[in-house]
């Protein structure tokens, strides 16, 4: 216990005089250093490490003085350093010094300046504002003068000179005075009434002037176009849009351009007759003179391409004119243009038409003469032309002859009327007439002239030649006999209706003359009837037959009804029926047409086998007492429709 305690006493004593020595406490506290951590102690030992490069005894007993002079050293240079930075700051401060005195000074200079100006910067405001006003001002008047008034450049292409060109620029400056002329009118409603009358008056006198020089150009212009070929200027159509606004100089000049180019038209269709194109081609239409047809045709279709020509020139001119009624003025104008051509046009086709080429080219002229005037009037309109008026007299004067020349040929039928051929076939003067018609047929079907015109022309054409013809052919035949007569009518209806059968609006009169034929067949038929019936002994028996009456007692009992009568006819009625070709009539072999020819044949068999019906029905009734009527007539009906069939 007692060396417990002792060793417990040395411990503590031990202990005690550790805590107490310096050395310990620090080489302890050294230990106890986490030099990781310490930042400061890093920074410091790197900064050592870089002068302290011997450890050794020496080094470390003047770590101290080393440690000093250096820092001594450093401050030193930071001094030194500083001194600088103090100088430069204190030559700063004085310059700063040196510029607050300056601007001090400056501050009441510019104060005593203000002083002494303030009167004047009031003014010079004042002026500023004023000349901002004027400034305000001179623009308003600026855009007032430019909008209201010409410049002296636009004032002289608007007067010019009068014989001088027109440009593109002279409308744009005269479509400006017309605008002034339009907006002044604004200023009347407002405070500057003086001003805009002033100006519109000045405008108004522009706007005459410039006019005035435009009619005189476009009216020189126009007197130049007698060429041939008319070349319209895209200057002088502007010329006529801007005189559109003065409808006295526009109708003068429009009156003007035609007066030229009538003049132009005339002396050209003159050279197309006389001396042709150029260089002799195409050739000179008097050239053909001796063919109506062409030279009448020739001379209208110059003046058609002549009036299409000017047509297309007038809407060249007035291509910009958007007035109402410029499609009237330009068929005005072209009337008036085309009627210098109509007197000698009248005069060479009066020639054509007195000189009667004949009937069929009376009648072609006259289409043609119809046909350019519907077409010539698609261009010029249908009213107030003098060409078409010209045309027109000529179509109907050429109507005149033609139908008078029909008419002529008619009556010189009736007059010395032909008698029927032998063969009772048509007439030469038939065949002639028909040739004739059939020509004039052919020149309708081709024509170009509307359909309502020609319909007309036919009714009247086929009603001049077809009823003197009808009526020569009843005249003709009137000596003849029943059969002959009825055979040479239906010859020349038929003759007649296939001339007309090729052509179109023949319909009614084909069914007259179909309904004619019918009516002389139905005679035909019942002469070739009764010419069998004759020849083959039954005629006088159907007689007797027919006027039979029950009353008078049975038929055997009358004259030539017996049963040998009957009998004997038979025989020679069976003969018939063994050749029926040999009872024909001659004039069965005259007709033009197999098919009426057969038709008659056919139809005439029927009535003898309705007779001989007729006849075998009698026999055969016991009212009219005949004994063995079978012997009698061996034949039924029947069998005899067979046998002629």
């Amino acid at each position: 216990m007692a060396e417990v305690e002792a060793n417990g006493g040395n411990a503590s004593l031990t202990a005690s005089t550790q805590s107490s020595n310096p050395l310990s406490r620090k080489l302890n506290k050294i230990l106890e250093t986490r030099l990781d951590n310490d930042k400061e102690m890093l920074e410091a030992l790197k900064a050592l490490s870089s002068f302290f490069t011997e450890n050794s005894l020496r080094s470390r007993r003047n770590l101290r003085g080393d440690i000093e002079r250096r820092s001594l050293s450093i401050n030193e240079e930071f001094v030194a350093i500083f001194k600088n930075v103090k100088e430069e700051l204190e030559s700063i401060n004085e310059d700063v010094q040196a510029m607050s005195n300056c601007c001090l000074d400056m501050t009441g200079r510019l104060k005593a300046a203000k002083e002494q100006t303030q009167d004047l910067i009031v003014k010079t405001t004042k002026l500023q504002a004023e000349n901002q006003r004027l400034e305000i001002r001179a623009q308003v008047a600026d855009a007032f003068l430019e909008k209201f008034q010409l410049t002296s450049d636009e004032m002289n292409i608007l007067r010019g000179t009068n014989e001088g060109p027109l440009t593109e620029d002279f409308f744009k400056v005269l479509a400006k005075v017309k605008q002034i002329h339009n907006d002044v009118k604004v200023l009347l409603r407002t405070n500057q009434q003086t001003a805009g009358l002033e100006i519109m008056e000045q405008m108004a006198l522009l706007q005459e002037t410039s006019y005035e020089r435009l009619y005189r150009w476009a009216q020189n212009e126009c007197r130049t176009l007698t060429q041939e070929s008319c070349d319209i200027s895209p200057i002088l159509s502007q010329a006529m849009d801007a005189l559109q606004d003065r409808p006295v100089l526009y109708k003068y000049t429009l009156d003007e351009f035609g007066t030229a180019r009538r003049s132009a038209v005339v002396r050209g269709f003159i050279d197309a007759l006389t001396r042709g194109g150029p260089s002799g081609t195409p050739r000179p239409i008097e050239m053909h003179s001796h063919d109506p047809l062409r030279y009448v045709g020739d001379m209208l279709a110059w003046l058609h391409q002549a009036t299409a020509s000017e047509k297309e020139h007038l809407e060249s001119l007035l291509k910009l004119v958007n007035i109402q009624g410029v499609e009237d003025n330009i068929q005005e104008v072209v009337g008036h243009i085309t009627e210098g051509v109509c007197r000698p046009l009248k005069v060479r086709i009066e020639q054509v038409i007195i000189a009667e080429p004949g009937a069929v080219l009376l009648y072609k002229i006259s289409n043609l003469l119809k046909f350019y005037h519907h077409t010539i009037s698609a261009i010029v309109g249908t009213s107030g032309s003098a060409l078409l008026t010209t045309i027109e007299e000529m179509h109907l004067l050429s109507k005149k002859i033609f139908f008078n020349s029909l008419t002529l040929h008619a009556s010189k039928l009736l007059d010395k009327v032909e008698l029927p051929p032998v063969d009772l076939g048509p007439s030469s003067a038939l065949n002639q007439t028909l040739s004739l018609l059939r020509e004039v047929l052919v020149s309708h079907d081709s024509s170009v002239v509307p359909l309502d015109a020609r319909q007309a022309d036919f009714v009247q054409v086929l009603s001049c030649v077809l009823d003197p013809l009808l009526q020569m052919c009843t005249v003709s035949a009137s000596n003849l006999g029943t059969a002959d007569m009825a055979t040479y009518m239906v010859n020349c209806l038929y003759v007649m209706k296939t001339t007309l059968a090729l052509f179109e609006f023949t319909d009614k009169r084909l069914e007259m003359l179909q309904f004619q034929i019918d009516a002389h067949l139905d005679t035909l038929i019942n002469e070739q009837a009764s010419y069998v019936l004759t020849r083959a002994g039954l005629s006088q028996i159907y007689s007797c037959l027919q006027q039979h009456r029950p009353e008078q007692g049975p038929l055997s009992n009358l004259p030539s009804m017996d049963g040998v009568s009957l009998k004997a006819a038979m025989v020679q009625f069976d003969r018939y029926l063994a050749a029926p070709d040999n009872l024909q009539m001659p004039q069965l072999n005259f007709f033009l047409s197999a098919t009426v020819k057969e038709q008659i044949i056919k139809q005439s068999t029927e009535l003898v086998c309705r007779a001989y019906r007729e006849l075998h029905d009698a026999v055969m009734d016991p009212a009219n007492s005949y004994k063995e009527p079978t012997t009698i007539l061996h034949r039924s009906p029947q069998q005899v429709l067979t046998l002629l069939s």
